[in-house]
């Protein structure tokens, strides 16, 4: 995706997570030669999301904050897919025990039901850019910045979050796709099954034939969209057990005979 900018945005430096000694060093070597050039690293924490549904541990993610401090550079963290219980907590770098500089959100800050987002910075980064002067304020201005009706779903999105157990719902999620899933891992086609909160994947060896495997899904009442060679479930946080037992029955009976 990157590839179709170059030459027209300020330059993307791409690194590898830090999840082995060889790596960690390669990243932070990496960091320090370009340390008067980087504005921020940006993560997504503990899941890439469309990149392929692949996790890292909260352990890498430490790292990585640990080094953005070692360089003074800013962590920015994508928080737009995994916050809001999607991992098990309410947001993703907790379970790293971090605060980024900035965190992104959307998605699930209205419950889905209106486009919102919101970036958040910590105090020396917001401070930085207030001001009544055009010249010195940061001035960003898009079409639907505080949009009444969204801001009120999300009101009452994080109504609902204090109000019932959605972290308690995630966990029960989690142990119901790695109960349901775990089977696909026999499959002659699958090459691995792994589940973080409420993410349950299924990756296989080959990309499957798209449009194949989303019709039979869609033959049997059931809209689950492939990601390459993953097929993945994301389910609402309020989905009933027997929903959801009929989503992973579905990929269980797709993929076997793959």
């Amino acid at each position: 995706m990157h590839r179709h900018f170059e030459g027209m945005l300020a330059q993307q430096i791409m690194g590898e997570l830090p999840d082995d000694p060889a790596r960690l060093t390669a990243l932070d070597d990496l960091m320090s030669r370009h340390a008067d050039d980087l504005a921020a690293v940006i993560i997504e924490p503990l899941v890439q999301g469309a990149g392929g549904m692949r996790f890292h541990r909260p352990e890498t993610l430490k790292v990585v904050a640990d080094l953005c401090k070692k360089h003074d550079i800013l962590l920015i963290l994508d928080e737009i897919f995994t916050g809001f219980g999607r991992t098990g907590t309410l947001f993703a770098c907790q379970q790293a025990g971090i605060v980024p500089d900035i965190i992104t959100l959307s998605k699930a800050l209205t419950g889905g039901t209106l486009p919102l987002s919101a970036a958040i910075a910590r105090r020396g980064i917001y401070d930085a850019f207030h001001s009544d002067d055009p010249d010195h304020a940061l001035m960003h201005g898009p079409t639907y910045m505080a949009h009444a009706l969204g801001c009120a779903a999300a009101n009452a999105s994080l109504d609902l979050f204090q109000s019932e157990d959605r972290l308690g719902q995630c966990a029960a999620i989690s142990r119901q796709l790695a109960d349901e899933l775990e089977p696909c891992r026999h499959f002659p086609g699958v090459r691995d099954v792994r589940i973080l909160g409420a993410i349950g994947v299924v990756e296989l060896m080959r990309p499957p034939n798209i449009d194949k495997l989303r019709q039979a899904f869609i033959d049997r009442g059931l809209w689950i969209r492939p990601l390459g060679s993953v097929v993945y479930l994301t389910p609402a946080l309020t989905i009933s057990p027997a929903d959801l037992s009929a989503l992973t029955e579905g990929i269980r009976a797709c993929l076997k005979d793959l």
